[in-house]
């Protein structure tokens, strides 16, 4: 194997493993670098953080899922730079730090938050893109009740007891719905000095309407149904601060001491290190094929990745589209193991529609053709999700946690861990 070309892949997300599954049969050694030992089904991150699932439901170790793939191995590192001339990435671990070589290189380090020059609001609102994020953010939500039964005076338990969502997205979205029925159904009777149906749950969208990445019409009907669930929702309201007693957004300031942020993302600062064009989010500007200008052995995969479809519009930072990404990445490298020069075929770039959901029987799917919402939706989403999870497990132990909140509106993850200075852990 030592002699066989060395295909490095960073990141165990969606575009990474997927490639790193398509070289499976590959006259090549494989190492997969990862900051943490485990795949995540990002999709679902946000029922973590509502404690509706618990962290394994929705993540694998990297090393049970490449087990049987006798080419590959895998390293638990963080890449903290690369030198493309001299084909290494620089790792740093728990032993320190080393230099890795490379033939081929795939970097697939996905996005972080974007907080739009704004950092000194990131202890105060919080993104959610790793289980980290998710177990912090549930237990700054639990504690937002708890902390509102215990408060005498009646301002402080009103700003306990209200919560602000900022960004319309699918993600803002779905916490803003899932936390209107936790405040409504799952907390109902619980508490003896609130109640947590009168919790304000705010959703700011600095764009004129939610999900704007769905058709106009879908966008209405979620806002509809967000509005049915008890979410007030604000349109064309950019945030202007935030702090740790509330934000402030069109010149007044509004008390809420639990704010979420998922309004922006920004790729990861590796990218940076190739010397290659970036866009305004930081993602490197490949070419048709995903390789990098000037470097034809280093592809780009993922959130990362800057592409455009054929019509010009950005290639959308979703699962179907990292995983499509990782395995034209794997044909490519695939090709030049069996003697290719040239550069690949162009990625195209298939997209399968977009799902949101917004809350118990409340979903909007835009298919392309076909567009609906309500509870037909709500059916298909839980289906693709189950369908698109890693692992017989993880399918049976969503379905069981799914099937108990569906009759019973309880959450199983309602454990708080942690001190208010230390995120929780599950």
């Amino acid at each position: 194997m030592t002699t066989r070309p060395h295909v490095v892949i960073v990141g165990g997300g969606f575009a990474g493993l997927w490639a790193a599954r398509a070289l499976a049969r590959a006259p090549a050694r494989i190492t997969l670098l990862d900051r943490g030992n485990h795949h995540l089904f990002q999709p679902l991150l946000y029922q973590v953080a509502t404690a509706g699932l618990s962290a394994p439901d929705i993540a694998a170790p990297l090393r049970h899922i490449l087990r049987r793939q006798r080419n590959v191995e895998v390293q638990m590192a963080t890449v903290s730079r690369v030198d493309a001339d001299a084909r290494e990435v620089e790792l740093e671990h728990a032993g320190g730090r080393r230099r890795l070589g490379y033939d081929f290189l795939v970097l697939a380090t996905g996005a972080t938050h974007a907080y739009f020059g704004n950092e000194h609001w990131a202890p105060h609102a919080p993104g959610l893109k790793t289980l980290d994020d998710a177990l912090e953010l549930r237990r700054r939500l639990l504690l937002a009740f708890e902390r509102a039964e215990a408060a005498t005076d009646p301002a402080e338990r009103e700003a306990w007891l209200s919560f602000a969502i900022i960004g319309g997205g699918p993600t803002g979205v779905e916490l803003a719905g899932t936390l209107a029925e936790i405040a409504r159904h799952t907390l109902e009777r619980e508490f003896r000095h609130i109640d947590p149906a009168r919790a304000r749950v705010r959703l700011v969208e600095a764009g004129p309407r939610v999900l704007s990445a769905f058709p106009e019409d879908l966008s209405r009907k979620a806002r509809r149904q967000l509005e049915r669930l008890g979410v007030e929702v604000h349109t064309g309201a950019p945030v202007e601060d935030i702090d740790a007693q509330g934000y402030r957004c069109n010149g007044r300031f509004v008390p809420a001491r639990t704010v979420v942020w998922a309004a922006g993302v920004s790729a990861s600062p590796l990218g940076a290190c190739l010397g290659a064009p970036l866009d305004r989010a930081g993602r490197v500007r490949v070419r048709p094929d995903l390789s990098v200008p000037g470097h034809p052995e280093i592809f780009v995969a993922g959130d990362l990745a800057a592409v455009e479809r054929e019509d010009g519009r950005p290639v959308p930072g979703v699962a179907p589209a990292a995983k499509q990404m990782g395995r034209h990445v794997a044909r490519c490298i695939r090709a030049r193991l069996g003697g290719g020069t040239g550069p690949c075929r162009p990625f195209a770039y298939r997209d399968y529609g977009n799902l949101a959901t917004i809350g118990r029987m409340a979903a909007v799917v835009d298919l392309g053709a076909w567009r609906f919402s309500g509870v037909p939706a709500w059916w298909f989403w839980l289906l693709a999700h189950l369908f698109f999870l890693v692992g017989f497990r993880n399918r049976l132990v969503v379905l069981l946690n799914w099937s108990v909140a569906y009759w019973t509106h309880q959450r199983a993850a309602r454990i708080i861990l942690g001190g208010d200075d230390r995120s929780g852990r599950n």
